[in-house]
């Protein structure tokens, strides 16, 4: 039986959230991994899919999901991506539809109740909807973060200085006792200036975000984990992460 329970001075409770909550991070829940070959707080290098399979029902209070793919590039149809453009992110394996779905599904499965999906999108899905990749989950979207990367990208007409964060939140949806920063703005500009990867996320956000809607010791998860920024941001805050990549740089 999975365990999604949390001992509250002894008691269990399913508000994870609960203003009481006093978590102790080595016995918070009684199983999050159902393996002992995924190392947490540590990069673990496998498919994301099978990591997510790997951990218990209701245990994780946030996930970061960076789903590749190709969205824009496709609609601009450039054809030249992997010759003289766009050259690193054209090696990467691209996901289709239901592979996102997928994810989004077993993401669903994880979180705590109230728990939060932190989903990166680009201009054409922003446009174009993703409201099909939650069709049968318990996830709603809940707020919208514009990233400013204060670098131009390519484009047709106006050229990309932005990627967008999509927060999406399990049932039941709230924010009182859930969200506790209510400072952060829904446009962060934060430049990268020591690029490892391809698609390399601002880590000042991501702590500001992780440390909003979890307690030390909660488990947050990134199963496309790319540059582990997320990972960086938890060790920061004293969060454990669980997350992989196909390859691990």
């Amino acid at each position: 039986m999975e365990n999604a329970a949390v001992l509250i001075n002894g008691n269990e409770s399913n508000n994870v959230f609960s203003k009481l909550r006093k978590p102790t991070p080595k016995f918070q829940y009684a199983n999050v991994l159902k393996t002992d070959f995924i190392k947490v707080n540590d990069k673990n290098e496998m498919d994301g899919l099978a990591l997510l399979k790997n951990i218990y029902q209701g245990v994780v209070s946030g996930c970061f999901f960076d789903p590749q793919y190709r969205g824009i590039m496709d609609k601009m149809n450039y054809g030249n991506e992997g010759k003289t453009r766009q050259v690193e992110r054209s090696e990467l394996n691209q996901m289709s539809d239901e592979t996102i779905i997928s994810f989004v599904n077993e993401i669903d499965r994880v979180l705590v109740p109230s728990g939060h999906l932190f989903l990166w999108i680009d201009k054409f899905h922003l446009c174009e909807g993703t409201n099909h990749w939650f069709n049968y989950t318990k996830l709603s979207v809940v707020d919208l973060i514009t990233w400013d990367k204060g670098k131009i990208g390519m484009g047709y007409r106006t050229r990309r200085k932005s990627e967008y964060l999509l927060i999406l939140q399990k049932e039941p949806k709230r924010a009182k006792g859930v969200w506790t920063n209510h400072s952060i703005p829904d446009t962060w500009t934060e430049k990268i200036t020591d690029k490892i990867h391809t698609h390399q996320k601002p880590i000042g956000l991501q702590t500001a975000l992780i440390e909003a809607i979890s307690a030390k010791g909660d488990y947050i998860i990134d199963p496309c984990a790319g540059s582990y920024s997320v990972l960086d941001a938890c060790k920061l805050i004293e969060r454990n992460f669980i997350g992989c990549d196909l390859k691990t740089i």
